[in-house]
């Protein structure tokens, strides 16, 4: 059986969402494409809430695709006869609405439902609910204009709902916040001020679902230091080149690599993703960040529920190292959750 597959890409908040949506889905386009089992189609959303339909996700094509509005491209959705779809999009409303909408449209598609996505996406939400299960979180709280905040440094001063890094600050004494809440709250209304947990390690995990077990996948480490890089910037994961193309950082040995299973911590890490993922009602899959303090405790940062299946992807990576090819993967999960 060949599935008739959508990749949801673009963004209807920014270029900037457009271009890393871009950059993941054309990575697994290419890592994926088997005619004996998929058939592609792409659907692309930009900033003007217009819909595309190209043939690639070359610069070129799409700026040949046709624009059409949402009423219209439902009817290409519909026609296409779809299998499932895969969402690409980052920003909130592609994580939220747009799934919503293939909701309402009866096809199936990858991941998280965009209940749970508009949970994730607002940190102090997420915190709580982990909280709830519990799994240790920095204290924290939530500040709107004009708020000040009441905890004392040092702090991390973060934007409710992006990711990335972006407007992400660590205050080391109270002369610092002014600045750091002018960064955050140019990316958001609401902003978190958070307790800084003294640099142990810092790890991802993955968990993914298979006929539904939880499979807690190898974690990822990140180099850090604490003198030089006691928390992880946005120019540590993504960086636009001469061309002003947008492309990844945290890649390569001297970035992240692969923790050993058998290193302590993981148990410790892979009980806290596994309440995770079940106190947030994930499905498919999920990806946590902790912070090991130097006890070697893990402390939930954000639920980061993406993937791409991308070669580039942090689960096909983790799923590679407990030997699980991003083409099993990509085609075992479909199939289980194809129309």
């Amino acid at each position: 059986m060949v599935l008739r597959v959508l990749h949801l890409v673009g963004s209807a908040v920014s270029e900037f969402y457009c271009d890393l949506s871009r950059l993941y889905a054309e990575d697994c386009l290419e890592s994926n494409a088997d005619a004996a089992l998929y058939e592609f189609h792409i659907a692309y959303v930009t900033p003007d809430r217009q819909w595309r339909f190209p043939k690639s996700l070359h610069k070129e094509a799409i700026a040949d695709a046709i624009p059409m509005h949402l009423t219209e491209a439902i009817q290409v959705l519909i026609a296409l006869k779809l299998d499932v779809m895969l969402p690409q999009m980052f920003c909130v409303s592609g994580m939220t609405v747009y799934r919503a909408l293939f909701d309402l449209l009866d096809i199936p598609y990858v991941g998280n439902k965009p209940d749970v996505m508009a949970l994730t996406a607002n940190k102090a939400k997420a915190k709580a609910v982990v909280a709830a299960a519990g799994v240790r979180v920095p204290s924290g709280e939530l500040l709107r204009l004009g708020d000040f905040p009441t905890l004392t440094p040092p702090t991390v001063v973060k934007p409710l709902n992006e990711d990335n890094s972006l407007g992400v600050t660590l205050v080391k004494n109270i002369s610092e916040y002014e600045n750091a809440l002018q960064t955050a709250f140019a990316f958001a209304d609401e902003i978190l001020v958070e307790t800084f947990i003294e640099l142990g390690r810092e790890v991802r995990c993955g968990v993914i679902e298979d006929r539904g077990q939880l499979i807690c996948l190898p974690l990822e480490e990140y180099a850090m230091n604490k003198q030089r890089q006691p928390i992880r910037q946005h120019e540590d994961k993504l960086k636009r080149d001469e061309n002003g193309d947008l492309g990844m950082v945290a890649k390569g040995n001297a970035k992240s690599w692969i923790v050993d299973p058998s290193d302590l911590i993981t148990a410790r890490v892979w009980e806290a993703a596994r309440n995770c993922h079940m106190a947030l009602g994930c499905r498919h899959y999920s990806l946590f960040d902790f912070r090991i303090d130097p006890n070697e405790q893990p402390w939930f940062l954000e639920a980061g529920l993406y993937c791409s299946f991308a070669q580039t992807s942090v689960i096909s990576e983790m799923a590679k190292a407990a030997g699980i090819p991003l083409s099993q993967l990509f085609q075992t999960t479909l199939y289980q959750i194809s129309k």
